[in-house]
């Protein structure tokens, strides 16, 4: 159960200044706790907290940093249950989903404690030609300064996990802004964050309005803004950044190829769990489905089963599949893009039936390739069929986007599935699996809509740091 009320984290402490924020169960859509909001002037205080501290974040070793990660790690371990049942209430997750996304916030912590002690620089021969004779080089890693962190509502814990983690390991004080829909999984990492020996003010916690978080974005003491969001608000904070460099991690329409040597109830299996994995909210979730003419008719017959034989309903159950989409107002928004597909000559194979923020599990075919349904992130329980005879020409198909995350390859030939890492302008090609996996160590983003840079921890960090150059003259006699 969640407790009354929440704290926000200002400077390293919990601040209990107000309840402004009502944050609901997601599945009964009633009230389920309320949070503490900042406003402009806590959001200004945490950026002075978070330049002030800065430099004795810097100073901590990078064993010093490791024991704050592994201090987190045990902690997270100890409050297993509560973090997954917290996420199954303020995200609608089902639960196995909310304990697989524990296991993975756990996972991430791991990973960062073990990129903290090797963030290493290298030995740089300089000595190209006559004029550089005795001259050496070598670089260091620093890191970047305090950071700005914006994460979103579909993975609350560990896509929070993939900014705050790295950003410890690589040395930078942060303020968090998590989405006001689920706010309470960062909180209780914010909780655990004030147990350990971070400098004080090296973190905040805040959730706040939009209109109230500009500073986020556009504060020069703030020397990087990471957001994972919906493509429209990333660019346009983009533009609004200033100097500071940017990563955005954004939506897609993720498209999966099943070709004819592909092994159908495999390919079924996966993509079944890709498209509709917690309510299809995901930015990887798999949207558009082109399978090869030999085997379309077969495939499409025993997939529309299979979904319509997916488990709806309450999240806290274990058997559940579906659970609710993260507001009624995001509901009818698909439900309705789902209706003009229709009127546009769309075929409905299973589901479009909405009850409040559930919504069935949807299979379109024959979509329009400019419907909101094919064209744009459907962020929700909808996929769509379309045969296809020629492999290259299916390729063509999965670019023919304004988006460019990931993409699936069911395939048994290698050159195939190389000719699709050659061609595909997407930010990874997963094949004999779908777009939607994803491990947390693996360099993770897009390309064109799909945003700009990588997570992943060891790429966080790289973005997190800045290259510092000493160069050392040896006389020569």
């Amino acid at each position: 159960m969640l407790k009354e009320s929440y704290p926000y984290y200002l400077a390293s402490e919990a601040v209990y200044a107000n309840t402004d924020l009502t944050v609901t169960n997601k599945y009964s859509g009633d009230p389920a706790t309320q949070v503490a909001l900042a406003d402009a002037e806590v959001i200004d205080k945490a950026i002075a907290a978070a330049e002030k501290a800065q430099p004795a974040m810097s100073a901590l070793a990078p064993y010093q940093r490791q024991e704050i990660l592994e201090h987190c790690i045990k902690r997270f371990q100890e409050r297993e249950d509560e973090l997954a049942q917290a996420l199954c209430i303020e995200a609608g997750k089902p639960i196995k989903d909310a304990k697989g996304e524990v296991a993975r916030l756990i996972d991430t912590f791991k990973i960062a404690a073990e990129e903290a002690v090797r963030i290493n620089g290298e030995v740089v021969n300089l000595e190209i030609s006559a004029r550089a004779k005795g001259y050496q080089g070598m670089t260091k890693k620093v890191p970047i300064g305090p950071c700005s962190f914006i994460s979103p509502f579909n993975f609350p814990l560990n896509l929070a996990a993939h900014k705050v983690a790295p950003a410890i390991a690589a040395g930078c004080t942060f303020i968090l802004k998590p989405a006001s829909r689920t706010p309470i999984g960062a909180l209780i990492i914010g909780e655990v964050l004030a147990e350990t020996q971070l400098p004080k003010g090296a973190f905040s916690i805040l959730p706040c309005s939009r209109d109230g978080a500009d500073l986020f974005t556009t504060d020069e003491r703030l020397k990087l803004l990471s957001f994972t969001g919906s493509p429209d608000v990333g660019w346009a904070l983009k533009a609004k950044a200033g100097k500071k460099p940017v990563v955005l991690e954004l939506g897609g329409n993720a498209a999966c190829i099943v070709d004819e040597d592909a092994d159908i109830s495999d390919a079924i299996d996966r993509i079944i769990t890709g498209a509709y994995y917690q309510s299809g909210q995901s930015c990887i979730s798999v949207q558009r489905i082109l399978v090869h003419r030999a085997i379309y008719d077969d495939f499409k017959q025993r997939y529309v089963e299979r979904v319509k034989g997916l488990v709806a309903g309450d999240p806290a159950y274990e058997d559940t599949f579906i659970g609710p989409m993260i507001s009624e107002s995001e509901a009818e928004r698909l439900e309705g893009w789902i209706t003009a597909a229709k009127e546009a000559g769309a075929s409905l194979l299973c589901g479009g039936t909405r009850t409040g923020a559930m919504l069935d599990a949807t299979v379109l075919e024959n979509v329009p390739k400019d419907c909101d349904a094919s064209a744009e992130e459907a962020f929700g329980p909808l996929s769509i069929l379309l045969p296809f005879d020629d492999y290259d020409a299916a390729l063509d198909e999965v670019n023919n986007s304004r988006y460019g995350l990931q993409a699936g390859i069911f395939t048994r030939d290698i050159y195939k599935a190389n000719r699709a890492w050659d061609v595909l302008d997407v930010g990874g090609v997963v094949i004999g699996d779908v777009p939607s996996w994803r491990v947390d160590n693996m360099p993770y983003g897009g390309v064109k809509d799909s945003g700009l840079g990588r997570e992943g921890i060891r790429y966080a960090i790289e973005d997190m740091t800045e290259t510092r150059l000493m160069v050392i003259r040896t006389p020569q006699n």
